[in-house]
């Protein structure tokens, strides 16, 4: 390879308070939907600089951060496991720290780098197969030259939960080219094709334990899925070439998507009818993203996009007027459009979330703060939900995010 894995960096400490910044926003999808008009695809963010987003703790004096309860996970940014079974986990308290986007080295890892991949950037092609005019191999250095800014788009396993404290969830800036455009560009596709297999290498010689992971990277998209979330073939991340365990030279990228559709070490293109059965990695995900069952022909998997999810990622004990207040710092990602109906409770004491300034990239995670004063001490149980009827939001409904922490003083 001409590349070297990248370093790692354990993260030793906690920050002390920052200024509150906005990253980004996101909002509420629809669970099978196919109606693709009129929605707002999530181009880079923009804010109004004349908002006034007053900082309710300027001022005051900073305690001290304060930690959930019932979350095992403190190695952030140390990997572990093997093959297809390694992690890495990213502290999601450093957001803020961060201005919302994670360092490369402390992006989240969900399998790494294949130790059976033996090959170099130059020599690398993806194979384009099935239902085209002519089969081609598509050479890497081609394509690169097309790459453009994809801008920040974040990632989260479908299987992240708060036993790993959320830690698989990450947001980056990358580069790339649509996949479509490749499409359209060097591929005569047959008109029977209404769906493409994109797939990658993934071979590991250390079997996965227990075989919690299948061989076999790849996921079907329709065309007018890859068209309408703007899914891109990915070359760099933050600026530089993607890391190995991020999918060097080449992964998808499918913004609003699980990570587990965003391919790695992509080496295939395949244009395939609805005939096509499910892949095994669809399968194996099928009830993490929330599919009916688990079908056996791709044509009938719901897209495995994120739909509206929230949660509290920082608690900061501050002293404001001479009593305690807690800053509650937090994200709000997935689904297909903008939201400010985030509603925020605590132990079942419910008020709105403030997202200020609007932000319109639903493709990147927002990031908000809450001020809590509460009124007795005790564990307080944190949830959210958006207020509209008409937004799904199946994870928030399930509690997945619900977050606990402790108020010792008041």
């Amino acid at each position: 390879m001409n590349q070297r894995r990248p370093s790692r960096r354990i993260f030793l400490g906690q920050s002390s308070a920052a200024l509150f910044g906005l990253a980004g926003c996101s909002g509420p999808a629809a669970m099978d939907g196919t109606d693709f008009t009129g929605i707002d695809t999530g181009s880079p963010s923009t804010t109004d600089p004349t908002v006034d987003c007053t900082d309710p703790f300027a001022g005051g004096e900073f305690l001290g951060v304060v930690p959930f309860t019932g979350e095992w996970a403190s190695d952030f940014g140390t990997p572990y496991g093997v093959g297809w079974d390694a992690r890495l986990l990213y502290d999601l308290q450093r957001v803020e720290e961060h201005d919302g986007l994670t360092p490369n080295d402390l992006f989240y890892v969900r399998t790494e780098y294949p130790d059976q991949l033996d090959t170099t950037e130059q020599d690398w092609v993806i194979r384009v197969r099935g239902l085209v005019g002519e089969e081609i191999d598509l050479p890497l250095a081609d394509l690169k030259k097309l790459q453009v800014d994809q801008g920040p788009v974040m990632m989260e396993c479908s299987g992240n939960t708060d036993g790993g404290s959320f830690g698989l969830m990450s947001s980056a800036t990358w580069s790339g080219v649509p996949l479509m455009d490749v499409l359209s560009q060097f591929v005569d596709v047959d008109a029977a094709a209404t769906q493409v297999l994109v797939g990658g290498f993934d071979g590991h010689s250390t079997p996965s334990v227990n075989n919690h992971s299948t061989p076999g990277a790849s996921w079907v998209f329709t065309l007018e899925q890859l068209e309408r979330y703007g899914a891109f073939l990915a070359f760099g991340m933050n600026g530089v070439d993607l890391p190995l365990d991020h999918g060097f030279p080449v992964r998808l990228m499918v913004p609003r998507w699980w990570g587990c559709a965003c391919i790695k070490w992509v080496n295939r293109i395949r244009l395939v009818d609805d005939s096509e059965p499910a892949t095994s990695q669809m399968q194996e995900f099928a009830s993490r993203t929330h599919q009916p069952g688990v079908p056996a022909l791709a044509r009938d998997f719901r897209r495995a996009a994120m739909q509206a999810a929230a949660m509290p990622v920082r608690v900061e004990k501050w002293r404001i007027d001479d009593r305690i207040s807690y800053r509650v710092l937090g994200i709000l990602w997935g689904g297909e459009d903008p939201t400010d109906k985030l509603m925020i409770s605590f132990d079942g004491q419910e008020s709105p979330v403030d997202i200020c300034p609007p932000t319109k990239n639903v493709n990147q995670w927002s990031v908000w703060v809450h001020r809590f004063d509460p009124t007795s001490t005790g564990e307080v149980l944190v949830t959210h939900r958006v207020d509209d009827a008409s937004v799904d939001q199946i994870r928030l409904d399930m509690g997945w995010y619900d977050r606990t922490f402790t108020v010792d003083e008041i």
